[in-house]
C-alpha cells in the first residue's frame, strides 16, 4: 500500500516543459505534473495531487470515469464539458471547483485558450476494514 504523500515544502514549481507529461489515453496537447503522492488504480489505494493543463484548443472526444475520488479546481483559463456542439456544452471560467465521487462519467472536455486545472485524486478509506 502506498504510503502517505511526502512531506514537502514551499518549493517553485516548473510551469514550462520540465516534469510535465501527457496522462496515458490523453491528447498530446493536454499534459500533467504530478506534484505530490501517487494513485495506484490496481489496488485502489493512494492519492495524488496534480497539474493538468490543456493547451489552446485541445480537447477529448469521449467521457471519462474512474474509481477513485477527484476534485477539481480551475485555476485559469476555459474549460468546456459536455458533448460535439454548443448546444449541449457548458463553458466554466477560472475560480470553478468540482468534486466528483467514484464511478461518474464526465467530459468530454476542451478548451479553446487553454486553461490549468489544479486535482486531487484519492481513495476514501474503506470503513469496513480492520
Amino acid at each position: 500500500m502506498p504510503s502517505e504523500k511526502e512531506h514537502k515544502e514551499f518549493h517553485s514549481v516548473a510551469m514550462d516543459g520540465e516534469g510535465w507529461h501527457s496522462p496515458p489515453g490523453y491528447p498530446l496537447e493536454i499534459e500533467q505534473k504530478i506534484l505530490s503522492g501517487s494513485l495506484d488504480e490496481e489496488h485502489m489505494t493512494g492519492s495524488r495531487t496534480r497539474l493538468l493543463r490543456f493547451k489552446p484548443g485541445a480537447y477529448t472526444t469521449i467521457a471519462f470515469v474512474h474509481s477513485y475520488w477527484e476534485e477539481v479546481y480551475l485555476i485559469s483559463g476555459d474549460l468546456i464539458v459536455g458533448g460535439p456542439d454548443a448546444q449541449h456544452q457548458t463553458t466554466f471560467l477560472s475560480h470553478t471547483y468540482a468534486c466528483r465521487p467514484p464511478g461518474v462519467y464526465h467530459g468530454p472536455f476542451k478548451s479553446e485558450t487553454g486553461c490549468l486545472l489544479l486535482e486531487f485524486h484519492y481513495y476514501a478509506a474503506n470503513p469496513a476494514a480492520p
